[in-house]
C-alpha cells in the first residue's frame, strides 16, 4: 500500500508556525518564502496608507489604481511563498542523485522565486514613491515603513541569489548574475531614498 504523502500549505500557517518553519534547517521553507512573507507585509503597509489616504481625498485614478494595485501585490505575495518550496523541488532531487550538472541547472530555476519578489518590490517601492505624492498625514509613516520593508525583501532576495550563483560552473552566469542585481539595487535604492526625500523628517 503507498504511503500518504503530506503536502504542506505554508501560506495557511499562523505566524508561530511559519516563523517555527522558517528556524528549522531541515523545512521545505527557505528564503524565497520568508523573503515572500516580507514582501507581502511591504504590500500590506502600502494598500494601508492608500486606504486611508483614499478616505481621506477627493476620487483619483492615480489613487485608485494604487489602492487596486496594493492588494493584488499583497496577495501575489503570499501566493509566491509556497511557489518558491515548488521551485527549488528540481534542486532536491538533484541534490540527492548527485550529479552536479543537474545540480547547477537546478540552481538556477531554484531562485526564480526570489528574483519575482526583487521585481515585484521594485514596483512596490514604484507605487509607494507615487503614493507619497498623494498620501494624507496619518498614512505617510505607513509609506515609509512599507519603502524600508520593501527594501529588506530585496536585499535578502538577493543575498539568495547570489549566494546560488556563487556555487555555478558557469563563469559568465555569476558574472551577469552579480551585475544585474547591482544594478537592480542600485534602481531600487534611488526610488526608496526620493520616497524618504519626500516624507522623512
Amino acid at each position: 500500500m503507498a504511503g500518504t504523502i503530506k503536502v504542506e500549505i505554508y501560506k495557511n500557517k499562523n505566524a508561530e508556525e511559519f516563523t517555527t518553519s522558517l528556524a528549522d534547517a531541515g523545512s521545505r521553507l527557505d528564503t524565497g518564502g520568508g523573503a515572500a512573507m516580507c514582501a507581502a507585509v511591504a504590500a500590506s503597509f502600502l494598500a494601508r496608507a492608500a486606504a486611508l489616504t483614499a478616505a481621506g481625498s477627493a476620487e483619483s485614478e492615480q489613487l485608485d489604481y494604487i489602492v487596486r494595485n496594493a492588494e493584488i501585490l499583497r496577495k501575489y505575495m503570499v501566493h509566491l511563498i509556497d511557489e518558491d518550496v515548488r521551485s527549488r523541488g528540481p534542486l532536491r532531487r538533484a541534490i540527492l542523485e548527485g550529479d552536479a550538472q543537474k545540480i547547477d541547472a537546478a540552481g538556477q530555476s531554484a531562485v526564480s522565486i526570489s528574483e519575482e519578489i526583487v521585481n515585484m518590490m521594485g514596483k512596490c517601492l514604484d507605487l509607494l514613491s507615487e503614493l507619497a505624492d498623494l498620501c494624507v498625514e496619518g498614512a505617510k509613516h505607513y509609506v515609509l515603513e512599507g519603502a524600508e520593508i520593501a527594501m529588506a525583501a530585496i536585499r535578502a532576495s538577493m543575498r539568495y541569489i547570489l549566494h546560488m550563483s556563487s556555487g555555478s560552473m558557469d563563469e559568465t552566469y555569476r558574472y551577469i548574475t552579480r551585475r544585474e542585481n547591482e544594478i537592480t539595487l542600485e534602481q531600487s535604492t534611488e526610488v526608496y531614498e526620493a520616497i524618504l526625500a519626500k516624507l522623512a523628517d
